[in-house]
C-alpha cells in the first residue's frame, strides 16, 4: 500500500481547520457554552438569528472536540442539506469526515467527524459519538429526542427559533449567541422597511383556539393576488424576491399571476422534484438571475440562504407561530455588500407584522429569555380587531413608526440611534381626489403635505397644517411623526386641493366677520 496516501484514522488529529477568525459575539457564545459545560449542562441549545453563523458555530465546536481525539456527529433536519453541511465542513478544512446516507459517496464509519440526516439515524440507528450538534433542533424530531435523553454524548442544539413545546425539558441551559438587534448594528443583517399592504382578511374564519388552517388562508389569500402582484411592481419591481404563501396552490396561482405579467416567477415546494431544485437554485443564486422571484409554503422558510434577496412578501396569515414568521421574515435580512444591498422590504399581506408586533420587538431587542418563554410565543393566539372597529395601528409617539409596542424598533425610542428597522405603514391604495390620482398611498400624501406645509407659512405651525390638511382628505389621524417624514415631490391634485380648501377658509372667515 503506498504510504503517502495512508490515513491513520484513529490518530488524525483534525489541525488542518481553517475557521475565520471569530466574531466578538461568537467567541462569547463558545464560552458561555464551556461554562454551562462546566456547570455540568450535558445538553445545551444555542438561539442564533440568521446571521449568526450556525453552522459556523456548530463546525467549531465539533473541531474542538476533534482535536482532543473525541467523535462528533452533526445532525441535519433534512436530508437535502447533508450536501451542503458536507460541503461547509470541507470550507472549514474538517474534510475527513464521512456521511451516513444510503449509497452517499461520502460513506466511511471510519471517520470521527459523521455528517447525518435525522430522518437517516432514525432508520439506520446512530453511531457512537462524544458530541452531537443537532441543527434546527426546534424541529422535534422523535428520534434524536429519544435519542438525547439516554446518551451520555454532550449535545448542542442550534437554532433561530427555538419555540418548540418541551425544549426545556430537552436543554438545560439557553445561550443567546446575539440579538437581531445586534447583527443589525454590526451590520451583518440590513434593516428591515415594512409596507403594510392590502390585507388577506381572515374575519370570521374558525373561530376556535387553533392556527388557521393553511387551506382557509388560502382561500382568503386568493382573492388578493392581483394585488400582491401590482403592489410587488409599485414597491420592489425588479429585485429578487421570496414571497410565502399558504398552499402549494395558493403558491402556484400567485405564480402564474406573476408570468402573466411579465415577471419570471417559479414556485419551489415539496413537490418541486430534485432536479427541477438544484436548476432552479442555480439561477436564483446568480445575482442577475432571470428568475426574479421564488414562490414557497415552507421550504425556503429554513436553511435556505440567498444573500441578495432584498423583498420578502407575507401571504400566509398566522396567529400563533411567531417562530414561522421570524423565519419567513429572515430570508431577506442578510447584508449583501458586494450586491449593494442596503435594506430589505416586506410587504405585509397576512398582518402578521402587526398580530406579532410586541413578541417580535421582544425578541429582536432582547432575544430568548427562557427555552420554556419559547414555547409560550408560539402557542398564544393572537386577535384580530373585531370587524367592523376602527382601531388605528399603534405608532412610535416619537417617529410614528409602526408596528410599535414598547421599544421603537426604526428609532430606538429614548435610544440614540434610529432607523434600525423603519416601517412604512397605512394602505398602499392609491389616492384619488376627485378623479385625479394625488398619491400612491396614505403615506405618500403624508409626505407631499408635509412638504407643502414646509415651503411656506409659519415654522410654528407646520406641524399642524400638515395634520389636520391630512384629517381632512382621508378622514383619520396621520401615523406618523412631522419632523421624520421626508420630503417628497407634490402631485398637482394635491395642490390644487390646498389651493380650494384655503379659499373655501378665507371665504368662511370673511362670512364670520360680515355677520359680525
Amino acid at each position: 500500500m503506498n504510504e503517502e496516501l495512508f490515513i491513520d484514522f484513529d490518530k488524525f488529529n483534525y489541525v488542518t481547520t481553517d475557521f475565520p477568525e471569530p466574531r466578538p459575539f461568537q467567541s462569547d457564545a463558545h464560552s458561555k457554552l464551556r461554562e454551562g459545560a462546566l456547570a455540568g449542562h450535558r445538553s445545551q441549545l444555542i438561539m442564533a438569528p440568521t446571521g449568526a453563523g450556525k453552522t459556523y458555530l456548530g463546525m467549531r465546536i465539533m473541531s474542538e472536540a476533534l482535536k482532543k481525539g473525541k467523535k462528533a456527529l452533526f445532525v441535519c433536519d433534512r436530508t437535502t442539506l447533508i450536501d451542503q453541511t458536507s460541503n461547509v465542513a470541507d470550507n472549514y478544512g474538517l474534510s475527513a469526515h464521512g456521511v451516513i446516507q444510503a449509497n452517499h459517496w461520502r460513506t466511511d464509519k471510519k471517520y470521527k467527524l459523521q455528517i447525518a440526516s435525522v430522518q437517516t439515524l432514525a432508520n439506520r440507528g446512530w453511531p457512537e459519538a462524544d458530541v452531537i450538534v443537532i441543527d434546527e433542533a426546534h424541529c422535534r424530531y422523535k428520534s434524536w429526542v429519544d435519542h438525547i435523553k439516554d446518551c451520555s454524548a454532550n449535545v448542542i442544539g442550534l437554532s433561530a427559533t427555538p419555540f418548540s413545546k418541551g425544549l426545556g425539558l430537552l436543554f438545560s441551559n439557553l445561550i443567546n449567541a446575539a440579538t437581531m438587534h445586534q447583527l443589525t448594528v454590526e451590520k451583518i443583517l440590513v434593516p428591515m422597511t415594512v409596507y403594510s399592504c392590502t390585507q388577506i382578511n381572515m374575519q370570521g374564519v374558525d373561530d376556535s383556539k387553533r392556527e388557521w388552517s393553511d387551506n382557509d388562508a388560502a382561500a382568503r389569500g386568493m382573492d388578493i393576488v392581483g394585488d400582491v402582484v401590482s403592489e410587488w411592481q409599485t414597491y420592489a419591481n425588479g429585485k429578487k424576491t421570496i414571497v410565502f404563501g399558504a398552499t402549494i396552490e395558493h403558491c402556484e396561482v400567485m405564480a402564474d399571476k406573476f408570468n402573466q405579467a411579465g415577471i419570471v416567477a417559479n414556485v419551489f415546494t415539496s413537490r418541486t422534484k430534485p432536479e427541477e431544485r438544484e436548476v432552479i437554485l442555480k439561477e436564483y443564486k446568480k445575482h442577475d438571475s432571470k428568475i426574479r422571484v421564488l414562490i414557497s409554503v415552507e421550504a425556503l422558510a429554513k436553511g435556505f440562504d440567498v444573500k441578495d434577496v432584498e423583498c420578502v412578501c407575507d401571504c400566509r396569515p398566522l396567529r400563533k407561530s411567531l417562530s414561522t414568521a421570524i423565519q419567513m421574515w429572515g430570508r431577506g435580512l442578510r447584508s449583501s455588500p458586494d450586491t449593494g444591498k442596503t435594506e430589505c422590504i416586506l410587504l405585509d399581506f397576512s398582518g402578521n407584522i402587526i398580530r406579532f408586533r410586541e413578541d417580535f420587538e421582544e425578541i429582536y431587542f432582547n432575544g430568548l429569555g427562557a427555552l420554556d418563554h419559547g414555547e409560550e410565543l408560539d402557542k398564544t393566539i393572537r386577535e384580530d380587531d373585531e370587524e367592523g372597529e376602527d382601531k388605528p395601528t399603534p405608532s412610535c409617539p416619537e417617529c410614528g413608526s409602526v408596528p410599535f409596542f414598547k421599544h421603537c424598533m426604526s428609532c430606538g425610542f429614548e435610544r440614540v440611534s434610529r432607523s434600525l428597522i423603519e416601517h412604512l405603514p397605512g394602505a398602499m391604495q392609491e389616492i384619488k381626489l376627485g378623479k385625479h390620482h394625488a398619491a400612491d398611498n396614505e403615506f405618500d400624501l403624508y409626505k407631499q403635505l408635509c412638504t407643502l406645509a414646509r415651503q411656506s407659512g409659519n415654522p410654528d405651525t407646520q406641524k399642524q397644517r400638515a395634520y389636520y390638511s391630512f384629517k381632512d382628505i382621508v378622514g383619520h389621524d396621520p401615523s406618523w411623526s412631522f419632523e421624520h417624514t421626508p420630503n417628497a415631490p407634490v402631485s398637482k391634485a394635491v395642490i390644487n386641493q390646498i389651493k380650494m380648501k384655503k379659499i373655501a377658509y378665507a371665504k368662511a372667515m370673511q362670512k364670520k366677520k360680515a355677520a359680525a
